[in-house]
């Protein structure tokens, strides 16, 4: 039997360049300063649409949607190097919901739904999910929320950056089969939304009441292209959440090495102390390990057109596992980096004004999104063993 020749890592010019550009702005947008005053919803509100309308004023919430839809038609593949360097800074916008949003309309959405929306979020309308219900399951594929004669009912959870967004994308069962519904924010009654908290404070997290909601057809993405959209959705959630991860880490161990350059004990650095070398050269491993798995799921996914094929066939499950193996390792890795992290600066690490917490909040929100690092394992052996 032929053997399937191994996909290449694809990273060119444009995606360097791309990646370069990011890294500054993230660093100009996102210093300490302005991380510790998004803890403050009040405060951030209008800093956090500012600073969507620059991101979107640079292109970047339109890089996968194909030019005659306005976009510049780069793939998913080119949205890791905005993400990673959004971890890097711990930035909280919408990029990573709009983007899952957008792959699901070209998976999944009419001719109409994709004229519609695609266009604006290429022009920098921002959008969300909302497939998380309050049992926490992680297999989105049977939501509790219904739509009946054309009324919603039920209630969504973690919906990220809700007010912040034009466009959520809900799931619901209609008719005995998965649907999604296209809401407008704007048309939802403030009395249906509510904040979640969330361990880490600068994100925001929202819960959606559906109850009574009244939709019209042209809202549904519904019948056999309901559950690729839905798929394409997950799939870039593993992906972008990955990059978000390695940026983390990447972040974290930058944090550890310039206070182990600095921090002075019984006259010696505290980084020339082998019990502190090993572990930081353990976070440089896991950060190394996680980003080949990063670059080559993105790789593998970008190879794909779009629509991309059914849920069942074998490019949608190679791609499946490149990115089960690239969420598993890289939250993982992040968790690890930040924890030590932690311990390296001793008591002053367990309180609130030590940044080293804030990337170990990022680090714990982002384990938990769409799966962790056991199940994600549980799922590929199952793939890769049954």
């Amino acid at each position: 039997m032929t053997q399937p020749k191994p996909q290449l890592i694809q990273f060119g010019e444009e995606q360097a360049m791309l990646l370069d550009s990011a890294q500054e702005f993230c660093k100009q947008h996102s210093d300490m300063h302005a991380v510790r005053a998004r803890l403050y919803p009040v405060d951030a509100k209008a800093a956090n649409k500012q600073l969507w309308q620059s991101m979107s004023e640079l292109g970047w919430s339109g890089l996968a949607i194909p030019v005659e839809y306005g976009g510049s038609g780069m793939g998913i593949g080119a949205a890791v190097t905005i993400a990673e360097p959004m971890g890097r800074w711990l930035m909280a916008t919408p990029f990573t919901t709009t983007q899952m949003v957008i792959a699901a309309l070209l998976a999944g959405g009419s001719d109409a739904q994709r004229g519609e929306w695609l266009p604006k979020l290429a022009a920098g309308k921002a959008a969300t999910v909302a497939v998380v219900e309050e049992n926490g399951d992680w297999q989105l594929a049977a939501p509790q929320a219904q739509l009946v004669d054309q009324v919603l009912t039920g209630q969504k959870t973690l919906i990220g950056e809700l007010e912040s967004c034009d466009l959520v994308l809900v799931s619901v069962v209609h008719e005995n089969q998965l649907a999604l519904v296209l809401l407008s924010v704007a048309s939802l009654d403030a009395e249906r939304i509510s904040a979640d908290s969330v361990i880490d404070e600068t994100r925001r997290s929202y819960t959606l009441n559906l109850d009574g909601l009244r939709i019209v057809p042209e809202q549904v993405l519904g019948g056999s292209a309901a559950p690729s959209a839905l798929k394409a959705l997950e799939q870039v959630a593993w992906l972008l959440y990955s990059a978000e991860a390695c940026g983390g880490t990447s972040g974290v161990i930058d944090l550890v090495v310039d206070y182990l350059c600095t921090r002075t004990q019984f006259g010696h650095k505290i980084g020339s102390y082998q019990a502190l070398k090993h572990p930081t050269v353990d976070m440089l491993m896991g950060l190394e390990r996680a980003r080949s798995h990063l670059y080559h799921a993105a790789t593998v996914l970008d190879s794909r057109s779009y629509p991309p094929p059914d849920p069942s066939s074998p490019s949608f499950g190679d791609a499946e596992i490149a990115l089960r193996m690239a969420k598993a390792e890289s939250t993982e890795a992040f968790a690890f980096a930040s924890d030590r992290a932690i311990q390296f600066h001793g008591g002053f690490g367990f309180t609130y004004d030590c940044d080293a917490q804030l990337y170990l909040r990022r680090s714990l929100w982002l384990q938990y999104q769409y799966g962790d690092a056991p199940h994600h394992r549980a799922q590929l052996a199952h793939q890769l063993l049954v």
